[in-house]
């Protein structure tokens, strides 16, 4: 594969990005579940565990995406991403309906918390291209410093490549200097090599992140999904010199998950990846495991769920 040069060529058009996606390498699906069995059993140490915890700590995209969420809710969320516990620094972002965006931006009062919204029809991404950016539009206005987007699954999956593509640069466009994480819904696309061929089409679009899921659809994230994520932006840098994040999303709830998770972006994308700019979890119960999990290393005892807050 060749350059940014190359990589431009082949977006050219609706055939050549099709030749591009379709001539990427077949995954060997066998191997990428062994290997990601394999660095699941991984084993490290207790002041590694430590690091790890607070290291997931601050890669938590703290979210609430329910109908029934209210402004209590999301200012409850706030507080809790805020300062998860005394002593303990922000997560990465809360992550919002874009109603509910106000009310964040209002509740966090310019912590070093990012506000990121799900947008363009999320969790279908069936609308009009006018609705998607609108829906954008409102999010940014709101003051959403971060948009978690959702694809055209309908349109990938019939191979309008050109479609999915446009649409995705048409909202990066929407979003200038705000970070647009591009939701593939892995769940929907049925096998590994589709799982690579939205990742990269992400990439080739603008996104600043991949994201695995919406959380609204099982499977969610999985280990050997996060790996094929994470093997394309470390291709991605490899031929651009640039860096592009992986976010999974959905599905993981314990340290025990997380820390598999940390475990595959140092073996895979690589220790630059280990930072909340280039790998976010997505979750809403993750946190509480986290913060349970810590005080059980610095304590030598288990602190039960009482110990921290209720969501």
């Amino acid at each position: 594969m060749g350059g940014t040069t190359e990589l431009t060529d082949v977006t050219r058009d609706e055939a050549s990005l099709r030749r591009f996606l379709h001539g990427l390498p077949g995954v060997d699906a066998v191997g990428i579940e062994q290997r990601s069995a394999g660095l699941a059993t991984r084993s490290i140490k207790k002041a590694s565990k430590l690091w790890a915890i607070d290291t997931a700590i601050s890669m938590v995209d703290l979210t609430t995406l329910e109908g029934a969420d209210t402004p209590g809710k999301v200012r409850t969320l706030c507080a809790k991403a805020r300062q998860p516990e005394p002593g303990i620094p922000p997560v990465a972002a809360v992550c919002v309906y874009p109603d509910m965006v106000a009310t964040a931006k209002d509740a966090l009062g310019g912590a070093a918390v990012n506000i990121a919204s799900v947008a363009t029809a999320f969790p279908s991404g069936r609308s009009s291209l006018k609705v998607k950016i609108t829906d954008t539009e409102y999010a940014i206005a709101a003051g959403a410093t971060e948009v978690d987007m959702v694809i055209d699954r309908g349109a990938f999956l019939s191979g309008r490549y050109g479609q999915v593509f446009d649409e995705i640069r048409t909202i990066k466009a929407v979003c200038g200097d705000v970070h647009l994480k591009v939701i593939l819904e892995t769940g929907e696309l049925a096998t590994y090599d589709n799982v690579r061929r939205a990742s990269w089409l992400g990439l080739l679009a603008g996104g600043d992140f991949i994201k695995t899921s919406t959380g609204k659809v099982s499977p969610a994230a999985t280990l050997p999904v996060t790996n094929l994520m994470l093997q394309a932006v470390r291709d991605w840098h490899e031929v651009t010199g640039q860096h592009r994040g992986v976010k999974p999303a959905g599905g993981i709830r314990t340290t025990k998950d997380a820390i598999r998770h940390l475990v595959a972006v140092r073996e895979v994308a690589g220790e630059a990846w280990l930072t909340p700019d280039l790998f976010r979890f997505g979750a809403s119960s993750l946190l509480n495991d986290l913060l349970m999990q810590r005080r059980t290393q610095l304590d030598g005892h288990y602190s039960g769920p009482d110990y921290v807050s209720v969501d």
